[in-house]
């Protein structure tokens, strides 16, 4: 935004904490390996539905031969394996009963920061991935790093809120990169009278 901080209206003007924080990273070291190990029958069965039928996600022998230690995870199941689990034994995770109630946590919400102010919506709007080494089965994925990389502050027709952009990467195990990720979420109020 163009405005000066004491030039912004109200609601803007909440999101400059998170302005002035740009560049900054907010879980510079490892997120805990919550995500299940790659398991050669996990691939297998990701590969069902799809048909993918490359021996190099099935044949360890394949995958060997091309330079691999096991069989290569697909790239599009990466956030399936860095992601922590939705659910545990145990717990509740939607604790509440009403129409549309959102989970009490959730991996795919992306990064939230003590410094955002209070929201009620958010959407993911972009997603980019670099892979830079493939995942193979035996390995442990973990995410690294939180780097807010952008915050805009605008009002839409949904409501009233900003722009997040968040850098972080897939490591596996060895603590080698295996993906880096920028995510984009729009963090709002909806506007008075707004439907759900």
């Amino acid at each position: 935004m163009s405005n000066s901080p004491s030039t912004l209206p109200d609601w803007a003007a909440a999101w400059q904490p998170m302005i002035d924080a740009v560049g900054q990273d907010f879980a510079p070291g490892l997120s805990p390996p919550d995500a299940d190990p790659i398991e050669r029958g996990t691939v297998r069965r990701y590969l069902e539905p799809l048909e993918f039928d490359c021996p190099l996600h099935y044949d360890p022998e394949v995958a060997r031969a091309y330079g691999h230690d096991d069989v290569v995870l697909p790239c599009t199941a990466l956030m399936t394996f860095a992601l922590a689990p939705a659910w545990r034994p145990g717990e509740t995770i939607f604790t509440s009963a009403e129409r549309d109630a959102q989970p009490a946590r959730s991996a795919v919400t992306g990064v939230r920061s003590p410094l955002e102010p209070p929201t009620t919506g958010f959407f993911a709007t972009e997603y980019e991935v670099e892979y830079l080494r493939p995942a193979v089965a035996g390995d442990r994925l973990a995410r690294r790093g939180a780097k807010l990389v952008a915050c805009t502050p605008k009002e839409t027709k949904v409501g009233r809120g900003a722009f997040l952009t968040w850098e972080t990467d897939i490591v596996n195990q060895r603590g080698e990169v295996v993906a880096h990720m920028r995510s984009s979420f729009f963090r709002y109020n909806p506007h008075p009278g707004a439907a759900s």
